[in-house]
């Protein structure tokens, strides 16, 4: 039997009235009341009052697109891109094209209870397709509830597609007694076909090659004859950061250039803003005044990390050359203009748009990285052109 609100009530211990409000998000309600309130919306598998039958196929014309930051063009980029091709209203071939779709934004604000929230509210509104942006929070916790939560959407028909975003990590296999004796009933081809819907992905995946970009960008800086290079980098919990930051160091590696103690000393986290870049850059010199360039984890750091280095009297790149990542649409106007990895955000945002809507062929195995591109411009130069 399909769960009630008001199991869900009891479960979280809260009044049927406040699981509606949580659900709902018309009406105020505490953190912490919010996330007990959905963990019990995810251990009893609650949907809507009803049959769980009635969930068999995404019906509605509803498409959710969740960002971490609707005010940051890397999220702006991709969601408008992925908007305009939702609402375009082009009829193809396939189950999901059917005409204009309703393109809504859930601007998550990095918070992970909100993602859960906004991706039960997509469930319970049985949207016809949902897409994920960005990085993703490396929790444990929060990346198996996830998971778990865009099963149960494909198993509902939503088409669920990741843009800039790392696959989903396979499902722990069930080694229960129940599991092995229900595999067991149905013979070894069944058996087969049950551990293969368990393990298979529900999401279509465009990953970005973060990595990769962030090597490429730092082997730049060394190609220069840069050596004490600094680098400023976004939250420890994001899935971004962490791939950024191993492509940087890979590079330094590679080089035999790093020493874990100083790589970890010329390495500033904070967020992903302009001020959080202004402040890291002055720690940055603060650490190692001699420091002859710095990498930024992204473009908007980059940017505050200029404004700092100009505040100190320093000169870009004749003192201090600064390279960025994703070439968002102002780096090319910057003064000097930054160098940075280019990704192709509008084209991503299209073709998950498509995909979401079923009018392009998924990539094989579901999954695709996107590559980053050297934009190398004139706030990198050689070292020697530093004055003596």
């Amino acid at each position: 039997m399909a769960a009630t609100l008001a199991d869900v009530a009891a479960h979280a211990k809260v009044s049927p009235a406040t699981v509606s409000r949580v659900l709902n998000g018309n009406y105020p309600v505490s953190e912490a009341t919010r996330a007990r309130v959905l963990r019990a919306v995810e251990e009893l598998d609650y949907v809507l009052n009803g049959p769980a039958s009635a969930l068999a196929a995404a019906a509605s014309n509803l498409v959710g697109i969740l960002v971490n930051d609707i005010a940051d063009p890397f999220f702006g980029i991709m969601a408008g891109a992925i908007q305009s091709e939702i609402s375009s209203g082009h009829a193809g071939a396939g189950a999901g094209a059917a005409g204009e779709k309703l393109a809504v934004v859930c601007n998550t604000g990095g918070s992970p209870e909100r993602e859960l929230m906004y991706l039960t509210l997509l469930q319970r509104q049985r949207a016809a397709a949902v897409v994920l942006t960005g990085g993703a929070l490396e929790s444990p916790e929060h990346v198996a509830a996830v998971s778990a939560k865009l099963r149960r959407l494909a198993a509902a028909g939503t088409r669920v597609v990741l843009c800039g975003r790392p696959p989903l990590p396979a499902p722990e296999p069930d080694t229960s007694a129940g599991s092995r004796a229900k595999k067991g009933r149905g013979g070894a081809d069944r058996g087969t076909a049950t551990a293969h819907t368990e393990t298979a992905s529900p999401a279509i995946t465009l990953a970005f090659d973060n990595r990769g970009g962030a090597q490429r960008l730092t082997e730049h800086l060394l190609a220069l004859g840069h050596r004490r290079i600094g680098y400023i980098t976004g939250p420890a919990e994001r899935t971004t950061t962490r791939h950024r930051l191993e492509g940087h160091r890979a590079a330094l590696e590679a080089q035999g250039l790093r020493d874990d103690t100083e790589t970890e000393r010329l390495t500033v986290y904070g967020s992903y803003g302009r001020t959080a870049g202004y402040d890291a850059a002055l720690e940055l010199l603060r650490r190692s005044p001699d420091l002859t360039a710095i990498v930024a984890a992204n473009d908007t750091i980059a940017l505050g990390a200029c404004a700092a280095l100009r505040d100190r009297g320093l000169s870009i790149p004749q003192d201090v050359s600064v390279a960025g990542f994703d070439d968002l649409p102002f780096s090319m106007d910057a003064v000097p203009a930054l160098t940075t990895m280019r990704l192709p955000l509008a084209e991503a945002g299209a073709r998950a748009g498509r995909l979401a809507l079923d009018r392009e062929t998924p990539p094989p195995g579901g999954v695709t990285t996107i590559r980053a591109e050297l934009m190398a411009r004139a706030s990198t130069a050689p070292v020697a052109l530093r004055p003596v």
